[in-house]
């Protein structure tokens, strides 16, 4: 089986490559919503990602997080194949109820697919500059200090 992580034209560049669109075009009616995930020791936004029903049900059954994956229009368990899982230890519900925070603790300590310095520390590493509107590493990872 042929295992892809995501668009690396996307996920290793350092232009700024926006996707607007991907919401609508991807969703397939499958009724998604955003869940914004944070490190529950930290506080640090680790993770943007989406849920429908099935894996907003199996998160709160299991206490592991699950999502739809826009990209591929499937069931997405979190670190099914990197190992990096996460546990789900509270669910936020904003007041439209159109969206989520979960508040995780890392299992494993990784966070990302994509290593930065060696660890898979956070899916936000890189960093927008305002005047060259070009990607750069987090401050933290170009520093070293994982």
């Amino acid at each position: 089986m042929n295992i892809s992580f995501g668009n690396k034209s996307v996920e290793e560049t350092d232009e700024l490559k926006l996707d607007f669109t991907k919401l609508k075009a991807n969703s397939r009616g499958a009724g998604v919503i955003p869940v914004a995930v944070q490190d529950a020791a930290t506080g640090e936004v680790v993770l943007i990602a989406y849920t429908n029903e099935v894996a907003f049900n199996e998160t709160v059954k299991t206490k592991k997080a699950a999502f739809w994956s826009t990209s591929r229009n499937e069931l997405w368990r979190k670190g099914e194949i990197s190992g990096n899982t996460f546990t789900v230890k509270s669910i936020y519900v904003n007041c439209e109820q159109n969206s989520l925070v979960y508040k995780v603790t890392p299992d494993k300590g990784g966070i990302c697919h994509t290593e930065q310095n060696g660890a898979a520390n956070n899916c936000f590493y890189r960093e927008l500059d305002f005047q060259t509107r070009k990607l750069i590493l987090r401050r933290e990872e170009r520093r070293g200090d994982v």
